[in-house]
């Protein structure tokens, strides 16, 4: 797999845009936080693809049986969110503030993969809108091997509860859908920073702050 061009995306200021959010949207109760324009980011949006690729990549050790693997990433594009990347059941994926690129690094393990699980690879995902010069992987702390986008490790969200939503979009202010490039999409931002759900480890919790986990 080629090399990515690795970079360090600053993000810019988080500016709420009210067209972004549902009605009857609130962002203090973290155990029902919507996503902004949920309708429009169902999978049956249109695609707009931004290049198509096979991703190549040299032979690895098979991942354990029980791991569930990222088979497939697809850039393209949603109506109000832009620029997203899913994966092969159409889940869209998120990067992390407190990860990095360069050099690619996970930090979120334990109760935070829990609730953002990575994106796994055997090294060898099939690509349609994700340039494969922009692919790759990184080891986890566990062994296992994850996808990077621009160096950035990618994750879904326990939150969205259907293909198509992001109601992960700046959950903790820290956490954004990811562009095929790379670059956490900036488009449509929900009025007040959302909290994660809780950890299914802490399921008599009822939101990231009993639970103690603050990402």
């Amino acid at each position: 797999m080629a090399q990515m061009k690795r970079s360090v995306i600053v993000a810019s200021a988080m500016v709420a845009l009210t067209a972004c959010a549902p009605a009857g949207y609130d962002p203090a109760n973290s155990s029902a936080v919507e996503p902004v324009a949920v309708a429009a980011a169902e999978p049956t949006a249109s695609v707009v693809p931004e290049v198509s690729a096979s991703a190549e990549a040299p032979a690895a050790d098979a991942p354990p049986a029980d791991v569930e693997l990222t088979e497939k990433l697809t850039g393209k594009s949603v109506a109000r969110m832009g620029k997203v990347v899913t994966d092969e059941d159409g889940w869209i994926l998120y990067r992390f503030d407190k990860d990095t690129a360069d050099p690619p690094s996970s930090n979120c393990v334990d109760k935070c993969a829990e609730v953002w699980p990575p994106a796994l690879t055997d090294g060898n995902p099939q690509l349609t809108g994700v340039s494969d010069d922009k692919v790759g992987s990184v080891t986890r702390q566990d062994g296992t091997r994850q996808l990077t986008i621009g160096g950035w490790p990618v994750y879904r969200y326990i939150g969205d509860k259907k293909p198509g939503q992001w109601k992960g979009q700046a959950v903790g202010g820290t956490w954004f859908v990811v562009q095929p490039d790379g670059k956490k999409n900036l488009s449509c931002l929900p009025t007040s920073t959302p909290k994660a759900v809780a950890p299914p480890s802490d399921s008599g919790a009822n939101d990231a702050g009993g639970s103690g986990y603050s990402y």
